[in-house]
C-alpha cells in the first residue's frame, strides 16, 4: 500500500470512523488461522497481534507474533481489514499489538483527536523520524496506547525510473532528475496530480517537469510496465516494492526528503502489553529489519506465493531472532 494511500486514508478515514464501527455491530475482528505460537501453562499469556488486510502487514503481524512466542507467549495473528477498525480494538485491548507506520499513524491520530480539517491544516508528522514519532507518542498515550521505538525499514512513495534511463541520463536521484530538465510523465493513481507527497512535491521540492499522470495506479504491474515500455517516464510505487528490478526498474533516491517519516514501529495497548520484556523482544526485530528485508518478505509472499507465517519463520531463523 503506498504512502499516498495510506496518508489519505489516515485522514479521510477518520471521518467515517463512527459510522463504520457501528455498521460492523461491534464484529471488527477476523481471525485470519494465521500464526497460533505455542500454548500451554508454561506460557507467558495470550497476545493478540493485528494485521490489515494487505501483505505487509501480514508479514510484519507473523514476525511480532512469532518472536513473542519464541519469547514464551501465546500469540496469535487476527486480520483487521483496515486501520479504521484495528486501531479502536487497539485502544481496547482487543488487540494487543500492531505493526505500524509512523507517520500515518500520527496523522491518523492527529485526524481523530483534532478533527480531519485541523489535521490538513497542521500535519503533525514530517520527514524527520523523530520528530514524527514524538508526536505520535503525544497523541497515542492518553488513548491508552505505547509507541515503541521505529526501526530502520521505512514503507514510503518511491518514484523509479527504467535503470536504461537512469544510465542514459545519470540520475540517482530526484534532484539529478528535477536537474535534469526532462520531461516527465508519472504512473500513478490519479490522484497524485494533487497530493502533496507526488506530483506537487516533485515540481516544487525538485524542479521535476511533470507532463502529466497516467492513471494507472499506484505500484501496478500496469504502472511498472508503463515504464518499462517507454510509455511514462516514472512510476509511484514503494520503498518495499520487491517486485521493481523484474521489470528493470530502479528507484530514484529522496534525497531533499519529501516523504514523511513512515518508519515501520510497533505500537501496544499498554495496559495489557506496554512491560519492559514485550518491548525488548520486538525491539530485536526492529533493530534488525531493513527496508529491503521487507521487500524481498513482500515479494515472496506475493510472487512465489509463500505463506506469510512460513516467510517469517524463516527470516526470523536465519536472523537468530528465534529457535530453530
Amino acid at each position: 500500500m503506498s504512502k499516498t494511500s495510506r496518508m489519505a486514508g489516515a485522514v479521510i478515514g477518520v471521518v467515517a470512523l463512527t459510522g463504520s464501527l457501528a455498521a460492523c455491530g461491534g464484529d471488527s475482528l477476523e481471525s485470519d488461522g494465521g500464526s497460533d505460537k505455542g500454548s500451554g501453562s508454561d506460557k507467558k499469556g495470550s497476545l493478540v497481534v493485528g494485521a490489515a488486510a494487505f501483505t505487509e502487514s501480514k508479514v510484519l503481524a507473523e514476525l511480532y507474533a512469532q518472536i513473542l512466542g519464541d519469547g514464551g507467549y501465546d500469540a496469535s495473528v487476527t486480520t483487521v481489514k483496515n486501520r479504521e477498525l484495528y486501531e479502536p480494538s487497539l485502544e481496547k485491548g482487543e488487540i494487543d499489538v500492531v505493526p505500524e507506520y509512523a507517520a500515518t499513524l500520527t496523522e491518523f491520530l492527529n485526524a481523530k483527536v483534532n478533527g480531519a480539517d485541523e489535521a490538513v491544516k497542521k500535519p503533525l508528522a514530517s520527514s524527520d523520524a523523530d520528530a514524527t514519532v514524538a508526536a505520535l507518542r503525544k497523541l497515542a498515550e492518553p488513548r491508552g496506547l505505547k509507541v515503541l521505538p521505529a526501526g530502520k525499514a521505512v514503507d514510503q512513495n518511491a518514484f523509479a525510473v527504467t535503470k536504461e534511463y537512469a544510465e542514459k541520463n545519470n540520475l540517482k536521484t530526484l534532484s539529478d532528475l528535477g536537474a535534469s530538465k526532462l520531461k516527465v510523465k508519472i504512473a500513478a493513481g490519479d490522484e497524485c496530480e494533487v497530493r502533496p507527497f507526488c506530483a506537487p512535491g516533485l515540481k516544487e521540492t525538485y524542479g521535476i517537469d511533470v507532463t502529466g499522470i497516467d492513471p494507472q495506479g499506484v505500484g501496478t504491474p500496469q504502472a511498472k510496465q508503463a515504464v518499462k515500455d517507454g510509455k511514462d517516464q516514472l512510476v509511484l510505487s514503494t520503498t518495499t516494492d520487491g517486485t521493481l528490478d523484474s521489470f528493470g526498474l530502479v528507484v530514484l533516491e529522496d534525497d531533499k526528503k519529501l516523504q514523511n517519516a513512515d518508519n515501520v514501529l510497533p505500537v501496544v495497548n499498554a495496559k495489557d502489553a506496554g512491560s519492559q520484556e514485550i518491548a525488548d523482544l520486538l525491539g530485536k526485530l526492529t533493530d534488525t529489519l531493513t527496508t529491503e528485508d521487507l521487500a524481498k518478505l513482500n515479494l515472496k509472499v506475493d510472487a512465489e506465493r509463500a505463506k506469510p507465517a512460513d516467510v517469517a519463520k524463516e527470516y526470523l531463523e536465519s536472523k537468530d531472532l528465534i529457535g530453530k
